[in-house]
């Protein structure tokens, strides 16, 4: 089978570099020449594990392709795959389909013999039917059906995600689109992957439900930490007892300084602007929503409580910038509220990343940047945690307490147990798990009763 990928952001080179590696001859179009010779160089445009040897293996078997005109990809393509950004509106927080809808404009007089076109791009409900139409109002003569195909990719974990997924989700009522989708995901029924067919209109809500959900999550395990430390809890064993139900699960119940990246942050905004529009607002959507970003802008607050209600003049080191682990990806990164905030205060920082520095030097101005972990420490007020990447999970601390000109530890990803840290040292503070003076509890109690 052939497939045309229109797009080679992290959602349509990812999926490209899996479909080559299924067997699927793929050529992935882009508009950006520059990118496009980057990536025939093995340079990737985004940071994820194992992704460079996947797209090097997929151009050393000829299943894999890059290419900037659209013309012979189409034309060839049993499907051809949209994924374009869909970034928030400015304005009013809907999703811009703009890509979305020039790319179907552009795909439309290049249809040759039957295709299906897959809606890979995160879309709001109803845009699959205005694709089809835009396709069918430029080429009344197109033999073609649209189909949703969310993707649910995690980055830092996409390769896996992709080669062996939960679910697919495949949103159509043509029995011809059903059948190239089967085909095209023939590999993973070795694996007895749940593949569900359903209408259109329902697979694209599936996906925006989906991050909703999981925001809904990570927001919830972020309050109950809050309440944790007023009243004396541990909110990892309270994570941990409320994961063991079955109905709950134990995935994105892990605190910290809230929510950011490509996805949650858009999509549940678009998901509630769509509801409010369709006269179905989503409260707790909405809720979610303005919880998480309270929540990155208190996280300064906890900085500078810490270092004793001032931290002008002083150096932070921190530890981490991008939104989560294993990604260079800066979009709504805690980082970017927590670090302007603490310069604003008076405070010099200095910070490492792995991989995120290069995306987040241009995005966090006046920041010392460093070669390593360490490096930062020297002389340093305290240390913050905000990415849990490996590295720092196995810090040396006698080395980082004799660096620091105190020994405080801040540590928003709870990656440290306090009890190792107490015995180190180190004055640390974490999520939910500092508790209060068993005073201030009985207090609480007796205002209650």
């Amino acid at each position: 089978m052939r497939i045309a990928m229109i797009g080679t952001g992290y959602v349509g080179l990812v999926s490209g570099a899996c479909f080559a590696k299924f067997g699927v001859e793929v050529t992935c179009v882009d508009k950006d020449e520059a990118k496009i010779e980057r990536l025939k160089r093995g340079q990737m445009p985004i940071y994820e594990p194992g992704l460079d040897a996947l797209v090097k293996d997929g151009f050393d078997s000829g299943r894999l392709t890059v290419i900037t005109g659209l013309a012979g990809a189409v034309r060839s393509a049993d499907a051809v795959f949209i994924a374009v950004g869909t970034p928030s509106r400015r304005g009013d927080g809907h999703a811009d389909l703009s890509f979305v809808y020039a790319a179907a404009k552009e795909i439309a007089p290049m249809l040759d013999g039957y295709t299906v076109v897959v809606m890979k791009s995160t879309v709001p409900v109803g845009t699959g039917a205005q694709v089809e139409k835009i396709i069918a109002e430029a080429r009344p003569d197109a033999d073609f059906d649209v189909v949703s195909n969310p993707e649910f990719l995690r980055e830092g974990s996409a390769i896996e995600d992709f080669t062996r997924p939960d679910r697919v989700v495949i949103g159509t009522r043509s029995s011809r689109a059903q059948d190239v989708m089967r085909m095209l995901y023939r590999p993973l029924y070795l694996s007895e992957t749940p593949v569900l067919f359903t209408q259109r209109e329902t697979a694209e809500l599936i996906k925006y439900a989906t991050n909703a959900f999981l925001a809904t999550k990570i927001t919830f395990i972020n309050e109950i930490a809050d309440l944790c430390e007023k009243i004396g809890a541990n909110v990892t064993d309270v994570a941990h007892g409320i994961g063991l139900d079955g109905r709950i699960g134990r995935k994105y119940l892990h605190p910290g300084p809230g929510y950011g990246g490509s996805c949650f942050p858009k999509d549940t905004f678009a998901l509630a602007r769509t509801a409010r529009d369709a006269g179905a607002p989503l409260t707790i959507v909405e809720s979610v929503i303005e919880a998480n970003a309270k929540r990155k802008k208190s996280m300064a607050n906890r900085v500078i409580g810490a270092c004793g209600g001032s931290v002008d003049g002083a150096i932070l080191a921190v530890l981490g910038v991008t939104f989560k682990p294993n990604t260079d990806d800066m979009r709504e990164a805690p980082s970017l509220e927590i670090l302007p905030a603490l310069q604003a205060a008076g405070a010099h920082i200095r910070a490492y990343d792995p991989e995120g520095m290069a995306k987040a030097e241009p995005l966090l101005p006046g920041v010392e940047w460093c070669s390593g972990a360490y490096e930062t420490m020297d002389d340093a007020t305290a240390v913050i945690i905000l990415t849990e990447w490996d590295e720092f999970r196995m810090l040396d601390l006698s080395r980082v307490r004799a660096a620091l000109r105190q020994p405080l530890m801040l540590d928003f990803r709870n990656i440290y147990g306090t009890g190792e840290m107490s015995a180190a040292g180190f004055v640390y503070h974490s999520i939910g798990r500092s508790g209060v003076a068993a005073a201030s509890i009985q207090s609480a109690l007796e205002n209650t009763a």
